[in-house]
């Protein structure tokens, strides 16, 4: 039988060997008529994702805006006014340091396998000092 002092020191490893999260960086422009913006580095807070949105309105050139946005937002239609037009706003989103610099083809986000690996390795730690104690 595994003692309990065993199963918390594997616990405690599993968490120093999980990665902090790191800041993402992702381009942002300001809202643009334009078909493309290249945008300028920014920082996003750890919740967010990079997007990149883009909005219409009927018989008006369409707009483009970057940058952060919360990962729960994402996806969802809404509206916003440029220069007294309200425009059809659909985001894009995307997981990885600075990739929104073109539409993100995925709106999901995959698990970070950084993350699993090392949650992995905490618990095979743990099984192993199971099994030697």
């Amino acid at each position: 039988m595994c003692p309990w002092a065993s199963i918390y020191l594997g616990l405690i490893l599993t968490l120093s060997l999980a990665p902090m999260a790191a800041a993402k960086k992702c381009y942002h422009c300001d809202v643009q008529v334009a078909r493309h913006c290249v945008g300028i580095p920014m920082t996003c807070r750890e919740e967010e994702d990079c997007y990149v949105g883009r909005g219409t309105a009927q018989g008006l050139p369409g707009i483009i805006i970057k940058g952060c946005m919360q990962s729960i937002s994402c996806g969802w239609p809404q509206s916003i006014t440029h220069l007294d037009v309200t425009y059809n706003l659909t985001t894009y989103c995307c997981p990885g340091d600075m990739c929104n610099i073109i539409q993100p083809l995925r709106i999901t986000k995959p698990p970070d396998a950084t993350t699993v690996l090392a949650v992995a390795a905490g618990l095979l730690l743990a099984l192993l000092l199971c099994w030697l104690l």
